[in-house]
């Protein structure tokens, strides 16, 4: 195990966003599922049998989803980060993830269930702190004009002697 594994709290839909998620992910798969046993039934309320938690793995990174009810909900505070190769790529994440959810602006969607996701190329980071504010700015500008990320007009407003 990781010394860091996020953990997702969902009210009842773990294992159906669990499945969901490694559908879309090539290296990924479901690892384990527990379910709640006489004790976690008295203090959640869930009932016996049902499912508590999924341990998952998306390209490798360990997750683990728990159905611990309706208290708590995703925000933006918290995103995960998929950092991609090609335009191929982003497009795919970026269809699949937001079915049923939210396209956002600059990369950013939310998935059917709450969870915020950021569909980026690779390079990005390296593009908006280049040495060259200028640059840098021409990249964060054209960045914040999209929705979904397109590649080829970051490496324009990067200017092509550089493009990542």
């Amino acid at each position: 195990m990781r010394k860091i594994t996020p953990f997702l709290w969902f009210d009842d839909k773990a294992e159906e966003a669990a499945n969901f998620y490694v559908s879309i992910f090539r290296n990924s798969k479901i690892v384990n599922i527990s379910r709640y046993g006489e004790a976690g039934s008295e203090v959640t309320g869930k009932k016996q049998g049902s499912v508590m938690t999924v341990t998952f793995e998306l390209e490798g990174q360990p997750f683990v989803a728990l159905n611990g009810g309706p208290d708590f909900t995703f925000s933006h505070a918290v995103s995960f980060a998929v950092g991609c190769k090609t335009q191929r790529e982003i497009d795919e994440l970026w269809e699949k993830l937001s079915a049923g959810g939210e396209k956002e602006d600059c990369g950013w969607l939310k998935d059917k269930y709450g969870v915020s996701w950021q569909i980026d190329p690779e390079a990005i980071g390296e593009m908006i702190a280049d040495a060259d504010p200028a640059r840098a700015d021409r990249v964060m500008r054209a960045m914040l004009q999209m929705k979904k990320i397109d590649i080829a007009a970051l490496k324009k407003a990067f200017g092509e002697d550089k493009a990542a």
